[in-house]
Formats: structure tokens, sequence, C-alpha cells
């Protein structure tokens, strides 16, 4: 508040009293503009109060600003003297690639002369590797398909001795329980014939049952000309003690094995050639020789069928 201007006023308020009504009105009058006066300075002061207020945040900013901006400037000045130092060391270095350049150029120019070789030399060795994997993915189908024919023919081979198995049987089905088996295994059909069936003691002259048992057999192998006969004579461990013609069980065994060819080969339908006889004696047994009943099974004489392995053995050496 402007006291300078209240203490005037109120002298006037006081003098009032014995003043007159026109110098009164004056003096009302002027109190009046001189409130108006008062109050529109107070609203200036005010004004410029916030004015103040306003410029001293103005200026504290402008003061934060200035010294950001100094940081700023301090901080481009450490950048830019480190960019100058970087400068001039790539310059230095520059400098010294551009002396050494044409030496580097062209140890480099023979450096990618050598690898164009190199390269080169790879592809060719690739293209010919791949040409040889086109050769052996032929020969591997071409060997494969050998190899479907080799099972192809194996299998016939199988079904063709199991036919000949099953044929067997039935042409001997009448000596079944004396003595007589027939099987097949790996490929070939055994028949066993003990010797109670074809001969008597240590004798190799086959009997009239066992000439008719070989006859039918016989009859079956005429019809199979592909099949290769082995007739192998089996003993016990008994000692030979007889005297005459035989020196031996091997000796016996043998005997009896060509004894069974002979009487093969009087059917004019059997090739000799697909005849074979042998003596194993008794050194392949297929039973202990402890018992009666053991040496009676050992001494047999079985006949070993084999399909023909002609075809088949060219097809292996194909593979």
């Amino acid at each position: 508040m402007n006291y300078k201007l209240v203490l005037p006023v109120l002298s006037i308020i006081l003098a009032s009293s014995c003043v007159a009504p026109n110098v009164y009105k004056d003096l009302e009058a002027r109190h009046e503009v001189l409130k108006q006066e008062n109050k529109s300075l107070m609203d200036e002061n005010s004004e410029m109060s916030s004015q103040i207020s306003a410029l001293e945040t103005e200026l504290n900013a402008l003061k934060k600003d200035y010294k950001e901006t100094a940081a700023r400037r301090d901080k481009l000045e450490n950048d830019y003297s480190a960019l100058q130092s970087n400068y001039d060391n790539l310059q230095t270095s520059y400098d010294a690639l551009e002396k050494n350049s044409s030496a580097s150029i062209a140890k480099n120019v023979q450096q990618n002369r050598e690898l164009l070789a190199q390269l080169e030399a790879k592809e060719q060795a690739l293209a010919a590797e791949n040409t040889r994997l086109e050769e052996l993915k032929k020969e591997l189908q071409s060997r494969s398909q050998r190899v479907a024919e080799l099972e192809r023919v194996i299998a016939q081979k199988d079904e063709s001795m199991h036919a000949l198995k099953d044929a067997i049987s039935r042409a001997l089905t009448d000596f079944e329980g004396k003595g007589l088996t027939v099987e097949q295994r790996d490929g070939k059909v055994y028949i066993s014939m003990e010797n109670k069936l074809l001969f008597g003691s240590g004798s190799w002259a086959v009997g009239t049952e066992g000439r008719r048992a070989v006859n039918q057999l016989g009859t079956v192998l005429s019809a199979n000309p592909d099949i290769a006969v082995l007739i192998e004579g089996h003993t016990d461990d008994v000692p030979y003690k007889g005297s005459g013609q035989l020196s031996g069980n091997w000796d016996l065994s043998t005997k009896r094995a060509t004894a069974i060819v002979n009487i093969l080969r009087e059917n004019t339908a059997i090739n000799p050639e697909n005849l074979t006889a042998a003596g194993r004696g008794e050194f392949a047994p297929i039973t202990s020789n402890s018992t009666a009943e053991g040496r009676a099974k050992n001494r047999r004489i079985e006949v070993v069928l084999t399909p023909k392995l002609d075809e088949i053995s060219k097809l292996l050496n194909d593979i």
C-alpha cells in the first residue's frame, strides 16, 4: 500500500468537517481519483511482480541452457581433438599404405591368380568325381539288378528242391519207419537210409527191400537231370574185424556207397556224370556210438541232392 497517498487523504477527511461543501465535493472527487490511481498502481505493481518472476524463471532457464551449451561445447572440443588425432593417424597410415600400394597390389594380384588356379583345379576334380559317382551309381544299379536276379534264381532253386524233397518223400513213403528219413536244409535234400534197410552186417550187397527203395529214388532222380547226387557211406566206430576184400570201415563205407551208385546207374535216364560215391567211414557220426541204437543210426547211406549252381555261379561272378 502507498502510505504517502493515504496520509493526505486522511487529512482531507479530517478537515472536511470545517470546509465548504463545494470544496468537500472537490476533495471527495480528488479522493476518488486517487483511489483509482492507487488501484491502477497496485495492479501495475502486481503485473510487474509477475513479469519479474517470469524473467527470473527465464533467466534461470537461460543459465541452465548456457551451462549445458558450454558442456556440449567442451565435449565437441574434446571430440574434435580426438577426431583430429585420429585423422592425423589415418593420414600417416594412408601415406604409408600409398608408399607400399604398388607392391601390395602386385602381391594381391598374384595371390588371386593362385587362388583362381586352385579353384579351377578343384572344379575339374569335382567334375571328375561327379562323373565317377555317376558311373558308380550305374554300376550299383546294375549290381542291384544282378543281385535281385540271383535272389530270384536261389528262390527258384529252393522251391525246386522243396518240390524234389516232397516227390522223394512220396516215392519212399513205403519205407517210413524202416530207417529212412528225408529232409531239406541249407538248400539241399538229404536222404538217410540206415544199413538195416540196405545191407547185411559187414556186407555191401544191397538186399531186395533196399534195392526197391533205391530204384524208387532213382525214378525221381531221373526226372530231375539238373540235380547233383552225392552218395556217402558211413559206419559206426567199431573196427572191422573181417578179412578178405575189405581193409576196414572206410573201405566198407566206400564199397557200400559205390553199390548204391551202381544200382542208380541201372536207370539209364540218370546221367552218370551227376553221381558221386564217397566213403566217410566212422568220421561223420550223427549221434553217439556209445549205445547200440546210436551205432545203428551212424551205420547209414546218405544221399545228398544238390542243385547245379552253374547259373548262380555265373551271377556271382558278374556281381
